[in-house]
């Protein structure tokens, strides 16, 4: 104990004796004051710039607002989480890789494959996240500054993937914050998809140019249908950046040219979009419904919460008639080709985002029966459809197999499946022609008229 102790006293009295040699250093032999030292540099007062975005006004109000945003539920990215080609939109480092990489949405045939791959896609370990306020502000705490919140992942143009990057889309205004928008929010390819097709996407300019041709007919051989319809043959959900932007669509020739409303160039996205808040709408909850105090400068005639007739129920009736004209228009002997929401599964436990947009609140999907994907069509089996042959779904059963030969067989001119493509870009868009009235209107009457 006692060397143990004298260790300790050692270790201490050195300490000391170094304390003492530093402090004396300030000062001089006779003990009066040193000269001063060098003064060190100022360091940042990390609090107070956090303060500048992490206050109740700014940070912690958009994050309030984010919760009503459906991009912060993350069902999507959970659902999507692995997957590789729906990643690009569905998940946070998806949608960073795509960008940074500037991956193309191009077509390409890799090493020996005799087929068609979409490029649009991502690497395995970039297939997962929730997204959050990283995935569109790209350079938030780097400068700790407020010029960090206003740099976004991109602001480019658009290689849009439904035309295999033929077509573009770059809305300039507002420095093309509109652009980081549309990179998700647009329609997606289809593809020749059928038994021996090249899996490239399918000829669009035959669709406008060749109207009366046959597309698909379930009785001439495989090898001459570029694809075979299925209920979920379809634009998925995102079309509103193509109609924004007016491109994208099967440009029949018409009565109606293809211009563009003022909104294309005028405004942005986030003009209306990002408005301030009112109710739920506005800000980040990106939530456009129920809040015009964005229309205001260009028309006074509009309050904050309600919109003048003539720039919103007048145009949105115009519409919603196209769309029941075009519906009704849309029928192979006397049979519906188009969907009407409640016959398939997407509507359980979900929410039909185009219900009462049209009067049968057609939902975008095509009539067809399949007891797989497609069971609750179970109740309108004598407006479904059929293919010839063996139906594609091991699991189903010989009733259901049986069921499935007594359905009308559906057939489609090169001029239907146009103008089912345009009328999902036009329903999908959801605004009914708020968007982009002039080129929604375009689309759906050209459509009509080249229909029998």
């Amino acid at each position: 104990m006692r060397k143990l102790n004298l260790q300790f006293f050692l270790k201490g009295a050195m300490m000391l004796s170094a304390a003492s040699m530093i402090f004396l250093s300030g000062c001089a032999k006779d003990g009066s004051d040193g000269a001063n030292g060098t003064n060190g540099t100022n360091g940042v007062d990390a609090v107070a710039t956090c303060k500048l975005c992490h206050n109740p006004s700014v940070v912690d109000s958009m994050a309030v607002q984010f919760q009503l945003s459906k991009h912060e539920f993350g069902i999507a990215a959970e659902e999507e989480a692995g997957s590789t080609t729906c990643g690009p939109c569905h998940l946070h480092k998806s949608f960073i890789y795509v960008c940074k990489n500037n991956t193309p949405a191009t077509f390409a045939k890799l090493g020996t494959d005799t087929t068609f791959t979409n490029l649009y896609y991502v690497a395995n370990d970039a297939a997962y996240g929730k997204i959050t306020c990283f995935t569109c502000h790209s350079s938030l705490h780097t400068t700790y500054g407020y010029s960090d919140m206003s740099s976004l992942t991109t602001t480019a143009a658009v290689p849009m993937t439904m035309w295999a990057g033929t077509q573009t889309i770059n809305l300039t205004q507002d420095g093309g914050k509109s652009n980081l928008c549309v990179k998700c929010h647009q329609p997606r390819p289809f593809t020749k998809s059928n038994t021996g097709q090249d899996k490239n996407i399918i000829d669009y300019a035959s669709l406008k140019n060749n109207p009366t041709d046959t597309f698909y007919s379930p009785y001439r051989a495989n090898s001459l249908n570029v694809l075979r319809p299925s209920y979920r043959t379809h634009t998925h959900y995102g079309t509103v950046g193509a109609a924004f932007a007016g491109k994208g669509g099967i440009e029949f020739a018409g009565t109606l040219t293809y211009t563009s409303s003022k909104h294309t160039t005028d405004v942005s996205c986030q003009d209306c979009h990002m408005a301030p808040m009112t109710g739920k709408a506005g800000g980040h909850s990106f939530v456009a419904k129920g809040n015009f105090k964005s229309c205001t400068p260009c028309h006074p005639s509009v309050t904050s919460t309600s919109q003048d007739a003539a720039y919103w129920a007048t145009p949105r009736a115009e519409i919603k008639t196209l769309l029941n004209a075009l519906a009704a228009k849309l029928k192979v002997n006397g049979v519906e080709i188009m969907n009407r929401n409640g016959n398939t599964n997407e509507a359980v436990g979900g929410v039909n985002l185009w219900a009462g947009l049209t009067t049968n609140n057609y939902d975008g999907y095509l009539n067809i029966y399949d007891p797989v994907t497609n069971p609750l069509m179970d109740t309108y089996n004598t407006t479904s459809f059929q293919f010839i042959g063996t139906p594609s779904a091991t699991t189903w059963t010989a009733a259901q197999i049986a069921k499935n030969a007594t359905l009308p067989k559906l057939a489609l001119t090169n001029a239907q499946m146009g103008a089912i493509i345009n009328f999902q870009i036009c329903l999908r868009e959801y605004s009914l022609g708020i968007h982009n009235y002039k080129y929604v209107k375009a689309l759906l009457t050209n459509s009509i008229a080249i229909l029998p």
